[in-house]
């Protein structure tokens, strides 16, 4: 795969954004923020963080806005922006994980015009087990244009907290995936992760924090076949 804020009120958009997102193929062993593995008598050990993964869906990290609105030539373009540089800074020493994702956005204008303001909406939201939503939050980055320059850039930020307990792998899963094994074993040659309760265990503890623009169906078919 290309590869919410803090708890109030949801903002939802009333129109659903329908997030392509990709189950996890992989699920290396006790996948998270950690990716670093260590060879040992036994196996290879990966050190788990509870902390979530960050990403953006495909199809939602550019924005095309047009003017007219209704128009879909290439001479109508008016503006268009793109998410990078996405990272999160997590806290995982409490009961309650903290993930806090920043983000730049860069935007382009058509005309090198007056100063101009484009608000535009991105969402942020909690996947559970590489397909479930379990929450969303609507905030916005506000784009100044200079008079004269066609170009802008802002940074954002979303933060999504996570029950310590939810991201935490159940004991029986943990001792199985941990559980010494020896070369020549047959157990040694059966991957853990092939038992359906240990994989369905490791991906109910798995989360990640998606951030996308907040589109119409619209905009997202027109990012899906531009």
């Amino acid at each position: 795969m290309k590869r919410a804020h803090r708890r109030s009120p949801d903002r939802r958009n009333p129109t659903p954004v329908k997030l392509r997102i990709l189950s996890l193929l992989v699920l290396t062993l006790l996948s998270a923020c950690s990716r670093r593995g260590q060879i040992e008598d036994g196996g290879v050990y990966v050190t788990r963080s509870a902390c979530p993964l960050v990403g953006i869906p495909a199809g939602t990290g550019d924005v095309t806005l047009f003017n007219p609105p209704n128009s879909r030539d290439a001479s109508a373009i008016d503006v268009t922006a793109t998410i990078t540089h996405l990272f999160a800074n997590c806290n995982d020493s409490g009961n309650r994980i903290m993930s806090n994702a920043g983000f730049d956005v860069v935007a382009v204008r058509r005309d090198a015009g007056p100063a101009r303001q484009v608000v535009l909406p991105f969402f942020s939201v909690a996947v559970q087990g590489g397909s479930r939503i379990v929450s969303k939050r609507i905030g916005h980055v506000v784009l100044n244009f200079a008079a004269g320059s066609q170009r802008a850039e802002t940074r954002g930020q979303a933060v999504l907290w996570v029950s310590r307990s939810a991201a935490t792998l159940s004991e029986n899963a943990r001792l199985i995936l941990t559980r010494r094994r020896k070369a020549g074993e047959a157990e040694a040659a059966i991957d853990p992760l092939s038992d359906p309760a240990v994989r369905a265990a490791v991906a109910a503890a798995t989360f990640e924090q998606l951030v996308g623009f907040q589109m119409s169906q619209d905009m997202l078919r027109y990012n899906a076949t531009r």
